[in-house]
């Protein structure tokens, strides 16, 4: 979609003068750098030396290895699947064409590319996410690991086609500083993964073409951050980048100041983009894992290369390991808050491989797992080569001595129960800085799962670009498990990453432990969302009875409610009146849930419908499926509350 004038207005009533006047330099640097752009120095005898320690490979578990080398050939096939789109041309790709509308971007100076507009370019996630190039770093890995000269000469192969197809500052691949930020770690890692294969020098620093994208790459990212009411994770991942290719590949006369930059801009931005109590402050969960991964990889350049960096760095990850460990369930999954995008900070498994074990696995590897940290029991790849890397260290800070269930700053309660009940309860603030770019309009919703299964499921994201109707309903109140009134969202939205009001949240109860010892936790908070009335809601998980009871309430003129409640892909439901008898099947067992919802309002089970988007579950980005979705139409007068209760059957 192309962005409107008035977009740009509401973008702008967002920023603060400082942020204008940043915006304003770079539009004039990129009208400066339309100009031919300058040699990178003569860097001639340069040598990469930030090689992976004698053993790390061979600390690679068989079966994760088997699962890389699988993917690998799959890959070496020409088979991949980006965002839900199965490709077959990654033999030999054409890296400007979007194989899910078979457009292809067009031709010119970086900044004049309409990427966000779809009909002129096609789906810009489908066309930059191989040039992520972390399919590559698979291949590299696969090498490191099997020692097949035909993945390394693949992957040679790849880059050379990337670096003729894409020179500096021409065509999309040169328009968003998150993309060339991963793209620098993946190349670190690629030369690294390869430092066994005698092409490997030639490929990088003997070679001039090479030599020459990775210092624009870098050039590019020092001269335009993400600023402002922009600095999310995309700041890190420009940051992290920057700094490992200014640490691995240290060959340039600005590679100190580079270096010295990204260190003190991470470290910042790393401090801002988390709340104390290590939760992500999107309060979206899957960039919460990027950002962690990303922060774990600029760690590990960092001590392969012997540079010191900030205590505080290290603390971040610390504690945003310790709080995911706090919030997965027992399935090791962890909340589906927010926006998610499939975005990884680096690549190096084969699919099936867990990605929050991973994460758990590396934690436990570099900072010690806690005794009330659930259990690891798959392998990964990557673990055992970041931990040869980092040096493993223990902050002088206390960490939690058990497993925490509310993060208060973040407004994130879990409630948990027997039967592996698991239950998040969202009080917390509209997203992160004045846009609040990756937030759903999900005030107050609950999240329930019974053993991993989603029972009461966050319905996910699907799309960012070019589909607004599913962008708008997927990040609406209606499209989650809260109360709508008047057909109205909490938050108002002012485009696909733009909030121009946000509802504010306030937990009032957050009882975590009486679950535990066969009693009742409870939750309550309140929003002010919806001007003239408040919608508070109450949420009891009494252990005995295997029951959570939701009392929704509004304070206020009379007003027009939906409620809904959308079901996880799994989950059959059979509605009667105001009961719906739920029913899925989990490792070969039937197990079943009643759900009474309030007899005040009219119940309607939708699912899969388009026209408006209805009934639809996204397990990630670029995919859905259909799923119920049961909502209760009427009206709130203030009179009385709205009382559900789930209950599971032993």
């Amino acid at each position: 979609m192309t962005m409107s004038a008035g977009w740009y207005l509401r973008r702008l009533s967002r920023m603060r003068p400082r942020e204008v006047g940043g915006r304003v330099g770079d539009t004039v640097r990129r009208r400066r750098w339309r100009s031919a752009p300058p040699d990178c120095p003569d860097v001639t005898g340069a040598r990469f030396t930030a090689s992976l320690p004698a053993g790390a490979v061979d600390a690679v578990a068989p079966d994760a290895a088997k699962r890389l080398v699988a993917e690998a050939d799959r890959l070496m096939a020409g088979h991949a699947e980006f965002f839900g789109v199965e490709r077959d041309d990654l033999a030999d790709p054409d890296w400007w064409y979007d194989p899910k509308t078979g457009r292809r971007a067009p031709e010119g100076y970086a900044f004049d590319v309409p990427y966000r507009s779809e009909e002129q370019v096609g789906d810009i996630k489908q066309i930059w996410e191989p040039s992520r190039h972390q399919y590559l770093t698979v291949l590299a890995a696969a090498y490191a690991i099997a020692g097949d000269e035909r993945y390394a000469e693949r992957v040679a192969a790849h880059l050379r086609s990337w670096w003729t197809a894409n020179p500096p500052l021409r065509g999309v691949h040169w328009t968003s500083g998150i993309e060339l930020g991963i793209r620098l770690l993946s190349w670190v890692w690629i030369r690294r993964l390869l430092d066994g294969w005698p092409g490997a020098p030639a490929l990088f620093e003997d070679n001039p073409v090479a030599v020459n994208q990775i210092w624009h790459h870098q050039r590019w990212l020092a001269a335009f951050p993400s600023r402002g009411s922009s600095a999310n994770n995309h700041v890190i991942a420009e940051t992290a980048g920057q700094f490992a290719a200014a640490c691995a590949f240290g060959w340039f006369p600005s590679s100190a100041r580079w270096r010295a930059d990204a260190l003190r801009s991470l470290e910042r931005q790393l401090r801002s983009n988390t709340f104390h109590s290590g939760l992500n402050r999107e309060l979206a969960t899957e960039y919460h894992g990027l950002v962690l991964e990303l922060g774990l990889a600029a760690v590990a350049e960092a001590d392969a290369a012997g540079r010191p960096v900030p205590a505080s760095i290290r603390l971040v990850l610390l504690r945003m390991t310790d709080a995911l460990a706090a919030i997965v369930d027992s399935r090791l999954r962890p909340p589906r808050q927010g926006d998610a995008d499939d975005g990884h900070g680096l690549v190096v498994d084969g699919a099936g491989t867990d990605r929050w074990a991973s994460l758990l696995a590396t934690g436990d590897a570099v900072f010690g797992r806690l005794d009330w940290w659930p259990a690891v029991t798959g392998t990964d790849v990557r673990t055992p080569l970041l931990a040869a890397l980092i040096r493993p260290t223990a902050p002088a800070v206390s960490r939690p001595a058990s497993r925490p269930a509310h993060f208060a700053d973040a407004g994130m309660t879990i409630l948990r129960g027997p039967a592996e009940i698991w239950c998040r309860c969202d009080g917390g603030p509209h997203g992160f800085l004045s846009i609040a770019a990756h937030a759903h309009a999900d005030a107050l919703s609950v999240e329930v799962r019974h053993d991993g299964v989603d029972v009461l499921a966050d319905p996910g994201t699907f799309c960012y670009h070019g589909q607004p109707e599913w962008r708008q309903y997927f990040r609406s109140t209606l499209g989650h498990n809260t109360l709508q009134l008047d057909g109205g969202d909490q938050s108002v939205s002012g485009g696909p990453f733009l909030w121009t009001r946000h509802a504010r949240s306030n937990v009032l109860v957050a009882d975590t432990s009486g679950a535990s010892d066969g009693g009742t936790a409870r939750w309550c908070a309140e929003h002010d969302g919806y001007q003239r009335s408040v919608h508070r809601r109450r949420v009891d998980l009494t252990a005995a009875s295997q029951e959570l009871r939701v009392v929704d309430e509004v304070r206020g003129p009379r007003r027009a409610v939906h409620l809904a409640f959308h079901l996880g892909p799994a989950i059959a439901a059979d509605l009667v009146g105001n009961r719906a008898v739920l029913t899925w099947t989990r490792d070969g067992e039937d197990r079943s849930a009643a759900l009474d919802l309030p007899g005040q309002l009219c119940w309607r089970a939708h699912r899969g419908e388009s026209d408006p988007p209805l009934g639809w579950y996204s397990a990630g980005f670029g995919r859905k499926e259909p799923a119920t979705t049961l909502v209760g139409t009427g009206v709130a007068d203030g009179a009385e509350g709205f009382t559900t209760v789930l209950r599971f059957r032993g």
